[in-house]
């Protein structure tokens, strides 16, 4: 992407954004911020879901391999973020700095999204160089580029704290939704059409990118970054961005930043190795003898039962979304988040103890999703009121820095995961061949993967609460980001 403002690209009817006004309306929020990264993360929220299963399962890939390609490849994508998040912060257009790179995502993304299923070679070894390939253009190459994007929009969207947080809502949202297709919606299909069938699983992916295209495109027209307009004239002086190490030095020195991040990590790391296991907990741990009467192989009742589970985990997060951000502007995102992740703990008690059993199991999974719908929808804002808290201390903007971290934590915990829980499949003496052999998994690999699917996000969440306890930034941001305005208008 150029440094340098090209007026006459940007104001083309492709490029130039549809929105005008300085609030954000709905529009903005519902294309802009839930239609357009809906689309987006489509692919994301199958792969989260149902990637493992498919390589592990249909592509019948050695586990050694994918723990070994799922972890160097981890190097890859913090590298990709880290340096897609630098390019942002340089990024000097009429468009804005993120929106850019979204509108590039369009054809990156979609075509990635669909490599890993083409795989035009039966050879077992030129079959895993493929992949390798394949998965690293994808999550190395392709989300980066939108992820990191994408997560910038927030901050640079307004500097209203509230409408900041129904963005995230809205964009957290979206998330959630595509989370839903991939562990609702595509596991019945994967079970019951898709199959071992590698054409069909390219046929469903090669839709999903067509729709990917067209939805980020709706997203970058229907954004607006009002914080960079603010620096327009600096940008159009060309006054130097600001240093890497002078960003560091901005973001590391500030604990509140810290407990952000480490809030994260715990929080979107455990969710990954629960998606990364669900399937896998659906088909060998769950009694789906309750869909037996629907299907005509009981064997195949696991999608049904991973959909029932999904559903039962979207509903009170569908409910939620109506009220978190009302419940965030009235008492503070810290105490309605800090509340969520006790409520979570207690689902997962539930659920855990529920073993086998689908009724335990599905309440206790309501109850915590239930609890995790305050931290999935503000996160965003939360960092979001870091980052004025860092302009307000240093002087500089840390978006790109800060997003290109959150980002890369965000797609690389997909990967570590999913790696974590194929050493713990090998270690546990998983059989790859137990549906096609007719016979059950061990006890050793059913109780990897209970702890896998629901006891690691469960302690994970005890210790967001006491992080998300001591945050406190949203305490003075108001005096913070007026002062952060009266230096603007001195200028």
């Amino acid at each position: 992407m150029s440094n340098r403002t090209d007026k006459g690209f940007w104001n083309t009817p492709l490029t130039s954004t549809r929105i005008k006004s300085n609030d954000v309306r709905l529009p903005e929020m519902l294309i802009g911020y839930f239609i357009g990264p809906f689309g987006a993360l489509l692919s994301s929220g199958i792969f989260t879901g149902m990637l493992q299963k498919y390589l592990t399962d249909v592509l019948k890939l050695d586990l050694n391999f994918l723990t070994g390609l799922q972890l160097l490849s981890t190097v890859l994508i913090v590298a990709a973020n880290l340096i897609v998040g630098q390019l942002i912060e340089r990024t000097r257009t009429m468009a804005g700095k993120a929106r850019p790179w979204i509108l590039l995502s369009a054809l990156t993304l979609s075509v990635a999204c669909v490599l890993m299923f083409v795989v035009p070679f039966d050879n077992p070894v030129v079959k895993m160089v493929w992949i390798a390939i394949a998965y690293n253009l994808y999550y190395a190459v392709a989300f980066p580029i939108y992820n990191t994007a994408n997560a910038t929009l927030i901050p640079v969207s307004t500097r209203n704290s509230q409408q900041r947080a129904t963005l995230a809502s809205f964009a957290n949202v979206a998330g959630l939704g595509v989370m839903g297709v991939g562990s609702m919606a595509f596991p019945v299909l994967a079970s019951m059409v898709l199959g071992e069938n590698q054409g069909l699983w390219f046929v469903a992916m090669l839709a999903a990118a067509i729709f990917t295209a067209l939805t980020i495109l709706l997203q970058y027209q229907f954004t607006r970054e009002r914080v960079t307009e603010e620096s327009a004239e600096a940008a159009e002086t060309g006054a130097p961005a600001v240093s890497v190490g002078r960003q560091l030095k901005a973001v590391t020195s500030e604990k509140m930043w810290w407990l952000a991040m480490l809030f994260y990590v715990g929080f979107q790391w455990s969710g990954a190795l629960k998606n990364g296991s669900m399937a896998f907990f659906c088909q060998w741990v769950l009694d789906n003898s309750i869909f037996a009467p629907l299907v005509d192989d009981i064997s195949g009742a696991w999608g049904m039962s991973q959909s029932l589970l999904g559903i039962l985990g979207a509903i009170p997060m569908a409910v939620a979304a109506a009220f978190v951000v009302p419940l965030a502007n009235k008492f503070g995102k810290r105490p309605v988040a800090f509340v969520g992740m006790v409520v979570g703990v207690a689902g997962g008690a539930i659920a855990g103890l529920g073993g086998g059993n689908i009724i335990p199991v599905a309440i206790g999974v309501a109850l915590k999703c239930l609890g995790s719908a305050p931290a999935c929808y503000l996160i965003l804002a939360m960092l979001a009121d870091v980052i004025d808290h860092i302009e307000f201390k240093s002087k500089i903007r840390t978006d790109g820095l800060t997003m290109s971290i959150y980002s890369a934590l965000m797609v690389a915990g997909t990967p570590i995961c999913n790696a974590i829980f194929s050493g713990i499949l090998s270690a546990s003496g998983y059989n790859q061949n137990a549906a096609l052999e007719g016979v059950a998994q061990t006890a050793g690999a059913q109780a990897a993967i209970s702890i896998s699917y629901i006891w690691v996000e469960t302690v994970c969440y005890a210790a967001c609460a006491l992080l998300i306890f001591l945050w406190t930034v949203e305490k003075n941001l108001p005096e913070e980001q007026k002062a952060i305005q009266a230096r603007r208008t001195k200028r």
